[in-house]
């Protein structure tokens, strides 16, 4: 027998933060503070004082209780250097008229909330076992002429995730669906559910796999400068405009052409070679569903110095155009495969993502983590892979093998 053990570990110092919450009558006991998405947080005593061990980085502190309103400090472990002082101010007693009005649990909120699900939690196989144990805290209201999805949530979700073995407080600030684009701010508390050996193996097993490919695993890669090492291959793209797709102004003149002479298209129908301009009008919208834009690869399995720099021990993603990364160790869900897919599913190949700078160069954290997530944003696999398949940023992958 042997065991093989798998550890990844940051040297970073550990201290403690402390502090004070109050309002204007005093301390306030019970308010729950904690690191967002984390496993750290606690609630503050009859003094209104807390204190919470943590490493070194960059962390968002949630100072939250019900009827005040919610604090978001941006914590940067090392330029702290006194016990903080956090005042509540209570909540104005005007509430939306989404939360005020009685909240009808019929067939159109079902369909709502199913929305949500697929678009919050996801519909990845780590989802099948993720539930929100208080769905009815959850309204929704939909614009079908803006096609526009708000829920709101007027107590904090509560989900259990058994794949994963958490128990996870969520607090919903801000959730949309426009247009089939999915927009969501929230803060999350982690605790562990309890479980015999088994269930704990298990769960290992599932965290690691999750962890395993996702960006949080490149981006530490990158720290620890292994990403080839670990399977990944990273390629750089332009996005340029398909010379194969008509533009705007052309399509809408073959519209009106259309229009104009009373024809119906038929676009089971080809037609290549055009006789007249009705024809090429008819070819010309049949081009419209091409892509508006071509990723054109310029540069295959950059070395890691082509998309990041260093300055001042700080590790920073830096890119000109875009990055796409190809994780070679693990294969597309089945899920993933029929989003796209109208007829017969193509034969899963390694997990593909791209990451789109919206400004860069963007820092990387000591833990590997961005310390501005909105800076970029991303398409492919790590899309697909939503709210389920999340782990607690204070996840220390380890597997043991027997």
């Amino acid at each position: 027998m042997f065991v093989c053990l798998f550890v990844t570990t940051f040297c970073l110092a550990q201290l403690t933060i402390k502090g004070t919450v109050y309002q204007v009558n005093g301390p306030l006991e019970g308010v729950a503070v904690y690191l967002n998405n984390t496993m750290l947080g606690t609630t503050t005593n009859a003094d209104g004082e807390f204190s919470i061990p943590v490493k070194e980085g960059h962390y968002d502190l949630i100072i939250s209780y019900l009827g005040f309103k919610k604090i978001n400090y941006a914590l940067n472990t090392l330029l702290y250097a006194k016990p903080l002082v956090f005042a509540l101010e209570e909540e104005e007693n005007v509430l939306d008229e989404i939360i005020i009005k009685k909240i009808v649990y019929d067939e159109e909120w079902k369909y709502n909330l199913s929305a949500f699900k697929r678009s919050f939690i996801g519909t990845t196989e780590m989802a099948e076992d993720c539930e929100i144990l208080n769905p009815k805290v959850l309204s929704f209201d939909f614009d079908a002429k803006k096609n526009t999805l708000i829920a709101t949530a007027r107590k904090p979700l509560e989900i259990e995730h058994k794949s994963l073995g958490y128990k996870i407080i969520y607090e919903l600030e801000e959730f949309i669906i426009r247009d089939n684009q999915v927009t969501y701010l929230g803060y999350s508390r982690y605790e562990n559910l309890p479980g015999n050996k088994r269930k704990q193996r298990k769960w290992k097993e599932n965290r690691l796999k999750t962890y395993k490919g996702s960006f949080t695993h490149f981006y530490q890669t990158l720290i620890r400068k292994t990403t080839y090492e670990e399977g990944y291959f990273v390629h750089l793209f332009k996005r340029v405009l398909n010379p194969e797709r008509p533009g705007e102004e052309e399509l809408k003149k073959a519209r009106q052409l259309i229009l104009l002479s009373g024809s119906i298209i038929n676009f089971s129908v080809k037609n290549e070679e055009p006789k007249t301009a009705l024809d090429s009008a008819e070819i010309t919208l049949k081009k419209r569903k091409l892509p508006k834009f071509k990723d054109n690869i310029y540069k295959t399995k950059a070395p890691i110095s082509d998309f990041t720099s260093t300055k001042l021990n700080t590790t920073y993603l830096d890119f000109e155009h875009n990055i796409l990364v190809v994780y070679t160790k693990e294969l597309e869900e089945i899920g993933y495969l029929k989003r796209n897919a109208f007829n017969e599913i193509r034969e899963a190949h390694p997990q593909s993502s791209s990451i789109i700078g919206m400004k860069t160069p963007t820092p990387l954290d000591q833990r590997g983590f961005l310390i501005f997530p909105l800076d970029v944003f991303y398409e492919g696999y790590w899309s697909y892979e939503k709210f389920a398949n999340s782990l607690p940023l204070d996840y220390i992958p380890v597997s043991s093998k027997k």
